[in-house]
């Protein structure tokens, strides 16, 4: 594992170790699981993003429009 060093504002860095204290964690354990967190909502914001570009698209549309139809005829085609 590698040694990252960074700076916090101290009210930020209070509220931390006041969190870590209560909970028994470690503050880099916080710091770690937060910027997984953190990363992991900008991997899903840029997905959400893709799809609203790809929803403007009108050959995207009409492709997934015709699969959809496709889809939906299979199911109604399907017996239980």
């Amino acid at each position: 594992m590698a040694t990252f060093t960074s700076s916090l504002p101290d009210d930020l860095l209070k509220k931390l170790g006041d969190i870590a204290q209560q909970y028994g964690v470690a503050k880099n354990k916080i710091i770690e699981k937060a910027l997984e967190i953190y990363l992991d909502q900008l991997k899903r914001a840029e997905y959400v993003k893709s799809y609203k570009v790809a929803g403007q698209d009108k050959d995207i549309m009409q492709v997934a429009e015709e699969g959809m139809t496709y889809y939906l005829s299979d199911i109604e085609n399907t017996t239980l």
